[in-house]
């Protein structure tokens, strides 16, 4: 893999940092700005709301730019609302930064993934798409669990400042490894790529992906909470359940970026049916600590190996639009992580308890599960089909 993909990674883990890491500052949000547990959990989904808006908008945007001076400028405009976010005492301000930040989040993530994938070549997109997720892994392994050290030591504001000071780093790091032009001197019209989305295959792929997303962040989004009130560990534990779900992470996508290249439909329907499974067994045993620890590590092994199989499949899919498809599988991944949080949060404020959203989870699962079957049913049936998935494998 180019070096430079490495170095985008620095980049998404300053973001996935910022995104993932209000899991373990939720409560502390909450109480500091009198709103109530729910509602700070919505800042997650405020966030993923303006990567769903900004992924194919910022990625249509980027065309008119470099490739350097639209990564550049998106990681500008992410570094300032920080900053803004935490000097705020208004939590409508707050969430205000999170769309804003998402919007710039959305519009790097699209242009990086779209960049990795053309450093390499269609034949080793998934290992390119692992690699740039790694960051989001190693966000989830380290800055989330250090933002909730933090917050639990300086309050919820030091992790705002700690992602201002990751994101300069992540400045230099693409200024000097990204090349200014663009990835192909050929692009088809706007309208062109947006055709794209009349591909079954790909508006299928897309769903799968929303689904699985919002299954994963439906249950890491109240993690604090479950794992306080319902396992019965201290708040100290939460730091390390949350590096428990990234270490998983980690795993799931090098091991995921391997076989999306290789086995996809392997990695879908057996790590689908196993995620599946996980989070029954999850809701069921949330409260004995043996068994929520080791799932929650297994859980974010699963979730990000099948979910950086789907992101890989999607752009394959959308390869007549190589400038919008890193937006497309950017906006439905996050379809899933502003639904999650929100599915997750109607059924605490319902009265059902930290261990509903787990439920959730293992519905949607579930759901994603019924959808390929069923797409897969159809596609049997189609005229020609067998030779198009031939084609395909």
């Amino acid at each position: 893999m180019p070096f430079a993909l490495f170095l985008l990674g620095v980049a998404v883990f300053a973001q996935g940092t910022s995104e993932f890491m209000l899991s373990g500052l939720v409560p502390d949000i909450a109480r500091d700005l009198g709103v109530s547990v729910p509602s700070a959990g919505a800042l997650t989904s405020a966030f993923a709301v303006g990567m769903v808006a900004g992924a194919p908008l910022m990625a249509g945007l980027a065309r008119r730019w470099s490739r350097r001076g639209a990564l550049l400028g998106f990681l500008a405009v992410f570094l300032a609302v920080h900053v803004v976010g935490a000097v705020t005492d208004s939590f409508t301000v707050l969430v205000a930064t999170r769309v804003v930040g998402a919007l710039a989040n959305a519009g790097f993530l699209a242009v990086a993934l779209v960049t990795a994938v053309g450093m390499v070549g269609p034949e080793a997109g998934g290992r390119a798409t692992s690699s740039l997720l790694g960051g989001v892994t190693l966000a989830c392994v380290v800055g989330v669990p250090a933002g909730a050290l933090l917050g639990q030591l300086w309050g919820w504001r030091a992790a705002f400042w700690a992602v201002v000071l990751l994101s300069l780093p992540a400045v230099a790091a693409v200024a000097r490894s990204v090349p200014a032009g663009p990835a192909g001197s050929e692009r088809p019209s706007l309208r062109g790529e947006l055709r794209s989305l009349r591909n079954p295959r790909l508006r299928v792929t897309l769903l799968l992906g929303a689904l699985v997303n919002g299954a994963t962040f439906c249950t890491f989004t109240y993690l604090a909470p479950l794992i306080t009130h319902v396992t019965g560990l201290g708040s100290g534990w939460v730091p390390v359940v949350l590096a428990l779900f990234g270490a998983g992470s980690f795993v799931g996508v090098a091991v995921g970026g391997r076989l999306a290249d290789r086995r996809p439909g392997a990695v879908l329907m057996g790590g689908g049916g196993a995620l599946c499974l996980g989070w029954a067994v999850f809701a069921l045993g949330a409260g004995t600590p043996a068994v929520a620890l080791g799932l929650v590590l297994v859980q974010g092994a699963l979730s990000f190996g099948v979910g950086s199989t789907l992101i890989s499949q999607a752009l394959r899919t959308a390869s007549d639009a190589p400038t919008l498809s890193g937006g497309f599988a950017t906006a439905a991944f996050n379809v899933g992580a502003a639904l999650g949080p929100w599915l997750g949060g109607t059924a605490i404020g319902a009265g059902l308890g930290y261990r509903s959203p787990v439920w959730v989870s293992a519905a949607l699962v579930a759901v994603a599960l019924l959808t390929a079957g069923l797409a897969a049913r159809l596609n049997r049936r189609a005229p020609g089909c067998r030779t198009r998935a031939s084609s395909s494998a």
